[in-house]
C-alpha cells in the first residue's frame, strides 16, 4: 500500500479551531473519504492547538498521485479553516499493518 501524510500546524491558528475541525471531519469528511475509489483507509489526527493531518492508505500509487494532483490543485477545506497551506506532505510505503485484539469500532 502507498501511504500519504498531510499535516497542518495549530499553534498559531485561531481560537476554537480544534472544535471547527472536528465538526468538519464529521459532518463533511467522513462522508467523503468513505467508499473512495482507491483508498484504503484514511485517519484524521489531531493534538489541541498542536496540528491536525489526515493520514491514508492507497491501493495503488496512482490513486495516491491522482489525490495528490487534486490536493494541490484545489484549496484544501482544511487549509481555509486553519489559515495556511499544510506544513508537511509526505507520501510513503506501508511496510506492514497489525490488527490489535480489539479490532476496529464501527
Amino acid at each position: 500500500m502507498y501511504g500519504l501524510t498531510i499535516r497542518w500546524s495549530l499553534t498559531h491558528a485561531e481560537h476554537g479551531v480544534n472544535e471547527v475541525l472536528r465538526t468538519y471531519v464529521r459532518g463533511e469528511s467522513l462522508e467523503r473519504f468513505s467508499d473512495m475509489p482507491g483508498l484504503h483507509l484514511k485517519v484524521w489526527q489531531m493534538v489541541d492547538s498542536g496540528f491536525f493531518a489526515g493520514t491514508y492508505l492507497w491501493a495503488t500509487p496512482e490513486a495516491r498521485t491522482a489525490f495528490l494532483e487534486n490536493f494541490r490543485g484545489n484549496p484544501s477545506k482544511v487549509t481555509q479553516l486553519v489559515g495556511h497551506e499544510p506544513d508537511i506532505v509526505q507520501e510513503w510505503d506501508e511496510v506492514g499493518i497489525a490488527i490489535g485484539a480489539e479490532g476496529f469500532p464501527a
